[in-house]
């Protein structure tokens, strides 16, 4: 490792914060809190480094990667229970509409965060910091929608632990629901070379999107919560075509391929 260059592994309170923060009920000021939280564990010894995109994206693979395993992805009893008794497309889409809420909370936050952080030059130096933590939190939602997604259409991703959570992480790399007959996908290669190179160029992707919450003002939180409750939203509508097409592929008894 290169001097300025982020720890590889995740503090465990790290890991609490971001969990806590994927929750549909967090308060406003609560999410805020948390996102200061977040970006406060960012293991950087130069802030100033985390403006090289090499350096934050390589945090954020890691943290997306190291934190999985702790995401709560609730299983197809409890999302029913939460939601009142739905099922099928009208449980699917609730699940949607609140994670598109929750990444446009988090937008806000931050965006609220940097409009706080143009009163004094000197703090501006933290907002790449604050803009990897939001991204993670954004993907931790988002990964975690994948996963409950999958529980409603009847697809539940395999495996426990570790082994679950790269499942996900691949397919949020993908943009896609996961699908266990996807060449490579197996214990040890699911966020292999090539599958860590795909996360991390997603990764790069959504990063410079948010530096919209680097707005002026409130403009910045406006802004970055709308792009996070489109990108959200859109994701979900994705990852449910592709898992309807795939039921669809089962019952009629096709191989579904990519």
């Amino acid at each position: 490792m290169t001097d300025g260059e982020p720890e590889s592994r995740v503090d465990p309170e790290l890991g609490k914060a971001i969990a806590e923060l994927s929750e549909e009920s967090v308060p406003k000021g609560e999410r805020k809190r948390l996102l200061r939280r977040i970006a406060s564990q960012v293991p950087v010894r130069r802030i100033g480094t985390m403006f090289r995109p090499k350096v934050a994206v390589r945090w954020m693979a890691d943290t997306v990667a190291d934190v999985a395993p702790h995401i709560p992805v609730r299983d197809l009893e409890t999302l029913r229970r939460h939601h009142d008794g739905l099922d099928g497309e009208a449980l699917a889409e609730r699940l949607v509409r609140n994670a598109s809420r929750v990444t446009a909370g988090v937008g806000a936050a931050g965006g609220g965060i940097a409009a706080v952080e143009w009163a004094a030059t000197p703090t501006l130096l933290t907002a790449p910091v604050l803009l990897a933590a939001e991204t993670v939190a954004v993907v931790t939602v988002e990964i975690k929608l994948i996963g409950e997604l999958q529980e409603v259409y009847g697809q539940p991703v395999p495996g426990v632990g570790a082994q679950r959570a790269m499942h996900l992480v691949h397919a949020w790399s993908q943009q896609r629901g996961f699908n266990p007959l996807t060449p490579g996908v197996g214990i040890g290669a699911v966020l292999g070379t090539a599958a860590r190179k795909e996360l991390r160029d997603r990764l790069l992707r959504r990063f410079g999107r948010n530096l919209t919450t680097l707005g002026p003002m409130l403009t910045g939180a406006a802004v970055a919560g709308y792009l996070n409750r489109r990108a959200t939203q859109a994701l979900g509508d994705r990852i449910r075509d592709d898992l309807r097409r795939r039921g669809r592929g089962a019952i009629e008894g096709q191989v579904v391929s990519d």
